[in-house]
């Protein structure tokens, strides 16, 4: 009993002490002093690229630029050896599908270099946290010109297929 009569006036004791939870103050904060009808500046300095990566860029850009010559070129053989092609499984559809894979290996050297190129962003995402303004724009560049490569190439692809496919 004597051990209940203690334990209720503690209870009673630690309910009436003030709490330790101050209230936040409700002066003004240095962010509220900003004027929010000032213009932000959308420009950040560009610097310049830094020379290895675009050495790098370059390279790759260039891969896929001289691949594009030999891709037109089994591009027409294979485009003429579908329009050959007889009913599924001929000898002249067999001809056509393996003109196809060659013509889908030889695409793999743009398809290496778009992303070579997504790689070189992430490591240096990765590795610095973020990309200078200058890298970014030049690979973003890159990114963009083997892009419009890989869609001309999968286009192709997809129309050859969908030929060979009837």
């Amino acid at each position: 009993m004597r051990n209940s009569v203690v334990l209720a006036s503690l209870l009673l004791v630690a309910g009436c002490s003030p709490t330790a939870i101050t209230e936040p103050s409700l002066a003004p904060r240095a962010a509220e002093s900003i004027d929010p009808r000032l213009p932000i500046p959308d420009t950040m300095p560009t610097g310049t690229v830094d020379a290895a990566l675009a050495q790098r860029l370059q390279a790759l850009v260039e891969a896929a630029r001289a691949g594009t010559s030999e891709f037109n070129a089994q591009e027409s053989e294979a485009t003429r050896l579908a329009a050959a092609a007889g009913p599924a499984a001929s000898e002249s559809w067999i001809a056509a599908q393996q003109a196809l894979s060659r013509l889908v290996e030889r695409h793999g050297v743009t398809t290496r270099a778009a992303g070579d190129i997504d790689a070189l962003a992430g490591s240096r995402l990765g590795g610095l946290h973020w990309i200078r303004p200058a890298d970014r724009e030049a690979i973003a560049a890159a990114a963009a010109e083997v892009g419009l490569i890989n869609e001309a190439q999968t286009g192709a692809i997809e129309r050859l297929t969908s030929q060979l496919a009837r």
